[in-house]
């Protein structure tokens, strides 16, 4: 059983996550600029922000594994990628880390080129760079954390839901798709991709991307 702390634990994605972790056994913080009127069972819910770093820190402390699902919306827009790189920086080296990223960093074919820049939406377009600079950022540096970066399909959200089916297949670098083309992933079954790799890791240092 490990300790797990999911940034941004009430949002679609972290929320997914954090059940999945629950109904392993996990011991789960799920960590919000508010705490949310309805909760989980078996879950610590707890005020943080990721511009305070030594909050986060505070919070996480005794983790095993730190997982971001944050979004660059809104007021975070252009302070995402540094509010990351500093909390990393300030956790225990011990703490593996976890990033869920967009589809737009992901590749459309082996050896490119992104998605983002093959047709992506506008209007998308700065939140997913911001991630992709989070991403290279941790390619770059050579943290000294142990870390994973997910990208999840490009049909992933609250608009294209479904049931946990327990699978997914694993891409590599390149966006997944189906037989028709198409990229998709639920909430529940992204969150069993997360917690695949934290109990049994396979990309250690990398970034991997997972749809149907």
């Amino acid at each position: 059983m490990a300790r797990i702390v999911v940034i941004g634990g009430t949002g679609y994605a972290g929320k997914n996550i954090v059940a999945e972790a629950v109904a392993r056994g996990h011991q789960v913080v799920s960590v919000a600029r508010t705490l949310p009127a309805e909760r989980q069972d078996g879950v610590l819910y707890a005020e943080g922000n990721i511009l305070d770093p030594q909050g986060i820190v505070a919070v996480a402390e005794g983790a095993d594994v730190v997982v971001f699902a944050t979004s660059p919306r809104g007021d975070m827009a252009g302070a995402t990628r540094a509010a990351i790189a500093n909390v990393i920086d300030a956790l225990p080296a011990e703490v593996r880390v976890g990033v869920v990223g967009g589809a737009g960093g992901s590749l459309v074919a082996e050896g490119g080129p992104r998605l983002v820049d093959s047709g992506f939406p506008e209007e998308f377009k700065a939140e997913a760079l911001e991630m992709i600079a989070v991403l290279d950022d941790l390619q770059q540096t050579g943290s000294a954390h142990d870390w994973f970066f997910i990208h999840p399909a490009g049909g992933f959200g609250p608009w294209n839901d479904g049931p946990r089916t327990g699978t997914y297949r694993d891409g590599g670098d390149v966006l997944v798709v189906d037989a028709d083309g198409e990229s998709n992933i639920s909430g529940a079954d992204f969150g069993v991709a997360v917690l695949d790799e934290i109990e049994n890791p396979r990309h250690r240092g990398e970034r991997f991307t997972v749809g149907y």
